[in-house]
């Protein structure tokens, strides 16, 4: 086959043959098609999209291009989640602890940030001791030991995904739902789950800026599950304002054990066991009610064992930023709007995120949300706590808050927290 056919057939809105994906997706990732060609080949894909048949085949291939991972030797069924990534979202911490206290194996494949959304890794990594690289055989000891494992996916899962993601990155064609779809489940399937449940977020915070893009993308990543025999089923969440009230890596932490501990906000509780709810059900566990987990304390007994079997120290104490800057209410009122991606961004530029893969993240850095949308404030009042390793951090930091919060006089309509399920 020949690279420039295939490129011709996309570009000039045409299906590609399996053939031509399976012939792309090898050649690619062994070197055997320039990176400039599959530049042109991924902007005729965000152009002129894809079918169904054709994003099942792109995402087998790639699926195929490395190992596939194997847990029918553990003594529980597996149950995965997947969120699309968003401003304070924590879930998967206090999450895969609760799954796993109901009687589910919850293998957590999980990455870092990039830009203004979170990375799990970069949060659990402010523990002392955690590690988040395991080999195969170290992760199912510790799905066996703990119930849960949450660690970084090895090199060998999904090569192909791995290295055009990279290209996505610096060639625009990032925001194609096909190569978004392909990329998430390629790596999901691979991982061997049972069942599958997709946490796909929208709102000015999420990659899916509003409900309709966020609707097709779960809609696309519930079919490729489906078609290669996964259970997988979607909700649609809200992503117009933070997760919570920490957004960071040490302060995340710190409250979603809050949350272990049988507290934690609102919405974070919410979330978790509504997720947590899915992905039992998902796994054909009945009779179990996973809020009974953050009242009785064994959801926070799997998540010691599981930081203990990783090399962390679950009793060890959180690293904190030595410097703060607090942000008040200007007036008094009503918190009308408190923006995902001002506060996400913030958190960035004070050090919590990284502009490339490679750069460092600092572990104290992030924001405190004080109060959040529909609160009512008074003048003077607490707003925002910006913590930072460096003072010199604030100013840009407060740059991208400008315009980030507003105080009004009516309650804000905002996106409900769990907007849709789709199966």
């Amino acid at each position: 086959m020949d690279a420039i056919d295939v490129i011709r057939a996309k570009r000039d809105g045409h299906a590609l043959s399996n053939e031509q994906i399976d012939w792309v997706i090898d050649a690619y990732t062994r070197g055997a098609i320039a990176e400039e060609q599959m530049s042109s080949l991924a902007m005729a894909i965000l152009l002129n999209g894809m079918t169904r048949a054709e994003i099942g085949r792109w995402t087998a291939a790639m699926i195929e291009s490395g190992e596939r991972m194997d847990f029918s030797s553990l003594s529980r069924p597996t149950t995965d989640k997947h969120s699309t990534g968003g401003v304070g979202d924590k879930i998967t911490l206090p999450l895969a602890p609760v799954v796993a206290a109901c009687g589910a194996a919850v293998p957590q494949l999980s990455g870092r940030g990039l830009g203004h959304t979170g990375g799990t890794l970069d949060k659990l990594e402010s523990i002392p001791g955690w590690r988040a690289s395991l080999s195969n055989a170290e992760m199912l000891d510790v799905l066996e030991s703990a119930g849960a494992v949450i660690c970084a996916a090895g090199s060998g899962l999904a090569p192909a995904d791995r290295k055009l993601y990279a290209l996505r990155d610096v060639t625009g064609t990032v925001e194609s739902i096909p190569l978004i779809a392909s990329s998430i489940m390629s790596k999901k399937i691979a991982e061997g789950t049972g069942a599958l449940v997709l946490d796909v977020k929208a709102g000015s915070g999420a990659f899916m800026k509003t409900v309709e893009q966020a609707r097709e993308l779960a809609e696309t990543m519930v079919a490729i599950g489906t078609d290669h025999g996964v259970r997988t089923v979607a909700l649609l969440t809200a992503m117009d304002r933070p997760l919570g009230r920490a957004v960071g890596n040490a302060v995340e932490v710190a409250e979603s054990v809050d949350v272990l501990a049988g507290g934690g906000p609102e919405d974070i509780v919410e979330l978790t066991v509504r997720l947590a709810r899915e992905m039992l059900d998902a796994a054909g566990i009945v009779g179990k009610d996973p809020a009974d987990t953050l009242r009785d304390g064994s959801a926070m007994d799997v998540w010691r064992r599981m930081i203990s079997a990783q090399g962390g120290d679950p009793d060890a104490p959180l690293p904190v930023a030595p410097e703060t800057h607090t942000i008040t209410a200007p007036s008094s009122g009503v918190l009308t709007k408190l923006d995902a991606f001002a506060v996400g961004v913030a958190a960035w530029r004070l050090g919590a995120g990284r502009a490339r893969k490679e750069d460092p993240v600092s572990a104290g850095a992030g924001i405190i949300c004080h109060a959040k949308p529909g609160d009512k404030v008074t003048e003077g009042q607490p707003l925002l706590t910006l913590h930072a390793d460096n003072a010199s951090l604030f100013e840009r930091a407060l740059e991208s808050l400008d315009g980030g919060y507003e105080v009004g006089t009516s309650a804000p309509t905002l996106l409900p927290l769990i907007i849709d399920r789709l199966s």
